[in-house]
């Protein structure tokens, strides 16, 4: 993909992968709602396990790709800063959920008092359209 493509393509609703190192084991990958504008941010309890890896591991991948064909995908590696949450819950439940089911999903699950938001910044990229290939 062109940097334009990819840019277009991370912008697009797709449910994101996110992998972070869990020592001793496989990667711990979990899908995750995203927002994108240069580096993606991502809501997260700042108690989960989730978060205690990325503090310990200082650096995340994150896949996100489409569910039919023809395929593409954009992977992104680089550092992550777990910071107190600071982006927008109702954003990012319409982003996913539509005006409506949005403002339904942020009212019946309030955000914890531990929130983070992860602040992930693209070094590394691979992407891939497999339209290109006819």
């Amino acid at each position: 993909m062109t940097v334009d493509e990819r840019e277009s393509f991370l912008a697009a609703v797709h449910v994101g992968v996110l992998a972070v190192d869990e020592p001793g084991r496989g990667p711990h990958a979990l899908p995750v709602w995203y927002l994108y504008g240069g580096e993606v941010l991502i809501g997260i309890d700042g108690s989960s396990r989730k978060a205690a890896l990325l503090r310990a591991a200082g650096r995340a991948s994150l896949t996100v790709q489409t569910e039919t064909a023809p395929y593409q995908y954009v992977s992104i590696e680089g550092p992550v800063v777990l910071e107190p949450a600071m982006h927008d819950e109702l954003v990012l439940a319409t982003r996913y959920l539509g005006a409506e089911v949005g403002a339904w999903y942020v009212e019946h699950n309030p955000r914890p008092v531990n929130a983070l938001t992860v602040r992930l910044r693209p070094e590394h990229w691979r992407t891939f359209d497999f339209a290109k290939l006819f």
